[in-house]
């Protein structure tokens, strides 16, 4: 039978924990995606009892996502989704996915050939070609970034003064290209730890904030979406 309903969860740095209980306290959920930073800062990954479908994030085991790339090293339920592809799931929602932060410097270079600098691992980054592969796709009912979709203005801390911030634009214009390419019914990103919400373009778009606060469940059939908070229990 198609799904009625799936989860979407925010960043999670490692906390395993929250992701639990929400998955625990949805057992009618068949599955949930992720809009990366899955990984703890030991690079360990959840063993979640629902299946699990992620992105990357800029915060990862960066050699662990070669792993699961390549096909290898893979954990139950726990389902990764390289830049550039999509997975159809349950024989009716595909979902897209780019996931990884945009450095200017970086973005013409062959993703194969990002180099590995120690905790500075260039392979956080999404490069061009992939954003390109993304394009190619069709169907897509669900978009999965890291990055926001320009414009997304969010109130960030100044460099110069610690209680002050700053309205700042910090979209990225090649993941508003790539969501007007693909017009899924959902575009969700994360990275910016906030709950945010809005039409671009004529796509529903959601900033999905950290899992320890809020993730968001999705009617399968209306694609009407609602926010529930995490909390303790």
């Amino acid at each position: 039978m198609p799904p009625r309903a799936f989860g979407i969860i925010g960043d999670i740095h490692g906390n395993f924990e929250a992701l639990a209980r929400i998955i625990e306290r949805h057992p009618e959920i068949p599955f949930w995606l992720c809009v990366g930073d899955v990984a703890s800062q030991a690079g360990a990954y959840p063993a979640p009892a629902a299946p699990f479908y992620f992105i990357q994030g800029n915060n990862e085991g960066f050699d662990r996502i070669a792993a699961f790339r390549a096909g290898t090293g893979q954990m139950p339920n726990l389902h990764f989704i390289p830049n550039g592809t999509a997975v159809t799931i349950d024989q009716r929602i595909t979902v897209a996915g780019v996931g990884g932060t945009f450095a200017p410097t970086w973005y013409d270079t062959p993703a194969a050939a990002l180099p590995v600098k120690g905790k500075d691992d260039k392979r956080r980054h999404f490069v061009r070609e992939e954003i390109e592969a993304a394009q190619r796709l069709t169907g897509v009912d669900v978009l999965l970034t890291h990055e926001a979709p320009k414009p997304f203005w969010a109130e960030l801390p100044s460099s110069t003064s610690p209680t002050r911030k700053w309205r700042r634009d910090v979209g990225k214009e090649s993941i508003a290209e790539l969501a007007d390419a693909l017009r899924p019914r959902l575009h969700c990103f994360g990275h910016h730890h906030l709950f945010a919400h809005f039409d671009r373009a004529g796509i529903p778009t959601i900033c999905v904030d950290r899992v320890n606060r809020s993730y968001l469940l999705v009617d399968a059939v209306s694609w009407a979406w609602t926010l529930h908070q995490t909390g303790t229990s």
